[in-house]
């Protein structure tokens, strides 16, 4: 079983030349981490989203969550933990527990990056309130420029990473066509009381709060484009109704990883997912 879905305009050459020569080969992809920020509102659950700039190599111009790609610094093998354990996490994500520790603070470090949240406390039973003080500021560039880790931030606060904030709600991978490949766990959170999602990154041309089912609109209407994750996970928003509800819902996690296909005079990205997003291990078309 698959679904077909629009080809977001910035990925049409690269497909176009795969579909010309499938056999060439493909990079390896990179080990990355996406979270959705979720409120309920007045229309639906709201995610906290971005348009990403023009000048990424990657995907420009296409509506995502906050993320990025593991790196070094999240290689920490005794951070500062609340909540499930690295070895739930391991089973979770089907990794080995140091990779998996990694994935989960790469999730927490660039949510804290792009948006200015932190999914931290001082015990692992509270959540800091307001990040108003300019040294949390000063502490997001130190990331940035890679001054200090996550771990160090956090063990510098006196503060635990409170990893029983993130539910696990997805795993794509980038088609073998595009140059720039990541193998991305999706996580979800609820916005933290008394903090603020602000979107200073250079990464988004624009972020907002925005209903899932707007998203869906705007895509549909030609407005928006979105990868095959974002539509999902939006429609999965939609479809849960309110944020508890789609945070304690049980819903297995696969691998997904779709490939271009043309049909009808037209070029879509094909994905072995149902209609709730369920997704198979291997995609039978990949090349």
């Amino acid at each position: 079983m698959h679904r077909d879905f629009p080809m977001p305009g910035p990925l049409v050459a690269s497909a176009r030349a795969w579909l010309a020569d499938p056999s060439r080969g493909a990079p390896q992809a990179r080990p990355s981490a996406s979270v959705l920020l979720l409120r309920d509102g007045a229309d639906g659950v709201e995610v906290f989203a971005f348009r990403r700039a023009a000048t990424m190599a990657f995907a420009p111009d296409v509506m995502a969550f906050p993320g990025g790609g593991v790196d070094p610094r999240d290689a920490d093998a005794d951070p500062p933990w609340a909540g499930p354990s690295a070895q739930h996490w391991a089973r979770a994500l089907h990794l080995p527990e140091p990779q998996a520790r990694q994935v989960v603070l790469a999730a927490a470090r660039e949510l804290f990056e792009e948006c200015g949240v932190l999914l931290a406390g001082p015990h692992g039973d509270d959540l800091v309130g307001e990040l108003d003080d300019p040294s949390w500021h000063a502490d997001r560039q130190g990331l940035l420029s890679r001054s200090h880790s996550f771990a160090e931030l956090l063990t510098a606060r006196g503060l635990v990473l409170r990893s029983d904030l993130m539910s696990h709600v997805g795993h794509w991978v980038t088609p073998v066509c595009e140059p720039r490949r990541y193998d991305t766990h999706f996580f979800a959170a609820a916005m933290p009381q008394g903090q603020e999602a602000d979107g200073h990154t250079t990464e988004a041309a624009q972020a907002r709060w925005v209903p899932a089912a707007q998203m869906l609109a705007e895509q549909a209407a030609g407005h928006e484009d979105m990868l095959p994750p974002t539509q999902v996970l939006a429609e999965q928003l939609v479809a849960a109704g309110s944020v508890a509800s789609f945070l304690g819902s049980v819903r297995p996690v696969r691998r997904v990883q779709p490939w271009p296909v043309e049909h009808a005079g037209s070029l879509w990205m094909r994905a072995p997912v149902d209609a709730d997003g369920d997704g198979v291990l291997d995609a039978p078309d990949e090349g």
